[in-house]
């Protein structure tokens, strides 16, 4: 009979089992961990690999025999079938400060569980403070809209409370128009000097009348005029994914809608809180706001990114 210490297997590089120990700490009377070659063994990959606050994030895991369990920064992830393999789409909040964020995967090994880890590297956010002249009722409205704007509020609401489903889509996303981008996502803004608020969307420029596409496959789960974002069509696309797009002047879909990339939703307007005629095109991820210039670069297909359809107005740079 063998007593005390018994040395720990090392690991592969990223992958340990659930429980090992740090490097070098002893295992009182457990097995060893389960080794895995990274060759042949479960596999994860993270995009982006470097992403700044408010970015979606694509976690893939390939070599697993059974859907995986996991977190991001804590935040449990929601994983579908996918393509040969499996996959979670979540979100960086615009809080995210700075640093390392954690990354943990549980996967089906050769009989035993296997934990891939790994880290994200959050760098700086980069938002812009801007100031903005609208209408004096979108800063103070009255009291006549305030039940219009409750209504407002819970028919967002009901769109968003979809079931989770996987992808309704099969291909990577693409700009909803061809446009100058004029505010990318996350400006810190002051309407009148008053109201602050953040740019939860990225804007693309357009005349009254411009047409505007879906983004990619999904169903329409919002068709409606809201008294802030105007003329509005919300698309669901599965995984927790929606795009939404604001200030249309007209609206060519309804509730229900099955649309397809490239599909026609309706036409650039200056409907809701606005300072003139342009396309808000937002993305809500993993129940998070997220900027749309990430999920664009997101490869969910191995194919390359969708071509540039959009350049960022004189002075932006992409954040």
């Amino acid at each position: 009979m063998v007593t005390g210490s018994v040395p720990a297997t090392p690991a592969a590089p990223g992958i340990r089992a659930p429980g090992t120990p740090t490097p070098g700490a002893g295992v009182q009377g457990a097995l060893a961990p389960l080794k895995v070659a990274p060759v042949d063994g479960p596999h994860l990959t993270l995009q982006p690999a470097n992403p700044k606050p408010g970015d979606p994030v694509l976690v893939t895991v390939s070599g697993a025999s059974a859907l995986p369990t996991g977190t991001l920064a804590g935040r449990p992830l929601r994983f579908f079938a996918w393509s040969d393999g499996y996959a979670a789409l979540t979100s960086l909040p615009v809080e995210q400060p700075e640093g390392t964020v954690p990354v943990d995967v549980t996967v089906s090994g050769r009989g035993l569980p296997v934990v891939l880890s790994s880290v994200l590297t959050v760098g700086a956010p980069g938002f812009r403070e801007r100031e903005l002249r609208v209408a004096n009722k979108y800063v103070s409205p009255p009291k006549k809209v305030k039940a219009r704007m409750e209504a407002d509020r819970k028919a967002f609401a009901a769109a968003f409370a979809q079931p989770f489903q996987t992808p309704l889509f099969g291909q990577n996303f693409a700009w909803p128009r061809e446009a100058t981008v004029t505010a990318p996502f996350g400006d810190r803004r002051s309407f009148n000097g008053k109201l602050q608020t953040q740019h939860f969307g990225v804007d693309l420029d357009g005349a009254t009348g411009s047409p505007v596409v879906a983004a990619n496959d999904g169903t329409v789960v919002m068709a409606r005029d809201n008294y802030a974002s105007g003329n509005t069509v919300l698309v669901h696309h599965g995984a927790g994914l929606f795009t939404a797009y604001f200030h249309l002047s007209r609206i060519d879909v309804k509730d229900g809608s099955q649309v397809k990339q490239g599909d026609a939703l309706g036409l650039v307007g200056s409907t809701g809180r606005v300072t003139g005629p342009h396309l808000h095109w937002g993305v809500k991820a993993d129940d998070r706001w997220v900027d749309g210039q990430t999920l664009l670069k997101l490869d969910f297909t191995g194919a390359p990114e969708a071509p540039g359809m959009a350049t960022n107005a004189p002075g932006l740079s992409n954040p």
